[in-house]
């Protein structure tokens, strides 16, 4: 891949013309403080650290969502939160390479669909909106809660209060700062990605300001029909030159049948070369391996 062309991605992003759209692997080289051990992102480290480090029945074992599902069913759906609260907001996790070199830019909008905090340590010093997306129980018709942070502490606000010259901070899957919830187990995809597409799981401001905008999946593959189905209507409005373009080394067949059909490029490389276009030393990621299947 041409240096050229990375470093126009990397101008899109500081402009504001591209957003970022983050999956899994950009938590490369996130560890445990006090064990050492790698966050879990993907699907099969998750389900592991869900069920105190043993595996699951293989039927539960295919994804995630169907394995909270089944705590949920046996548990209630308070364990699966308290899990992840835990895991996320409670366990300290030392940052990723990805997260320390996106700091120095702070783009204007982001999307994560990881359900850790990086992103937001990012902005600690820095007032933004957060959207984080709910499900299910909700106190109102839509899915998501907008807050205002200032700097210091988020503070719950409504959609119209949103402050659109702020950079956005979007955690659709959620997040335990400033308060847990999680779209997690089967139940809860269906309810989000439902009201995603009848267009209650996006606030009024971002439907506006993202029209025409450009995004770089980074870190992600798109084999699952759960992140597709995420996916295509977080870029809905994108502009078509191209929607966007998508970090996958090795792209499936189908995976590439996909982004032509969304209007995606597919450039084959990982989110270190594009780190290495920013002169950033990688070498500490070298030996590292995630498993491609993403934990939703």
């Amino acid at each position: 891949m041409a240096q050229s062309t990375f470093e126009e991605l990397i101008k899109g992003i500081q402009e504001g013309q591209i957003v970022p759209y983050l999956g899994l692997e950009v938590l490369q080289g996130s560890v445990n403080e006090e064990t050492g051990e790698p966050i879990p992102a993907d699907s099969d480290s998750l389900i592991y650290a869900m069920n105190a480090g043993k595996p699951m029945a293989p039927r539960l074992m295919y994804e995630f969502a169907r394995a909270a599902m089944h705590i949920e069913l046996k548990r209630g759906r308070s364990a699966v939160t308290k899990f992840l609260d835990k895991l996320y907001g409670e366990i300290k996790w030392t940052r990723s390479l990805f997260h320390d070199w996106l700091e120095t830019i702070k783009p204007k909008y982001v999307i994560d669909i990881n359900r850790d905090t990086q992103l937001q340590d990012s902005y600690k010093n820095t007032p933004h909106t957060l959207i984080r997306g709910v499900a299910r129980i909700t106190a109102n018709d839509y899915r998501f809660v907008v807050y205002h942070y200032n700097g210091k502490e988020y503070q719950e606000i409504l959609q119209e209060e949103a402050d659109t010259n702020l950079p956005i901070l979007f955690k659709p899957m959620g997040t335990p700062l400033p308060a847990g919830e999680y779209i997690a187990s089967d139940a809860d995809y269906v309810d989000y990605i439902t009201e995603l597409m009848g267009g209650f799981a996006i606030p009024s401001f971002l439907k506006e300001y993202r029209k025409d905008k450009q995004y770089l999946f980074i870190g992600m593959d798109m084999n699952r029909d759960t992140e597709r189905m995420v996916l295509s209507d977080m870029i809905y409005a994108a502009a078509d030159k191209p929607a966007a373009w998508a970090l996958i080394p090795n792209p499936s067949d189908k995976e590439k049948r996909f982004c032509k059909r969304k209007n995606i490029e597919i450039i084959e490389a990982d989110f270190k070369d594009l780190l290495k276009s920013a002169n950033v030393d990688t070498s500490s990621l070298e030996n590292i391996t995630v498993a491609q299947s993403v934990g939703c």
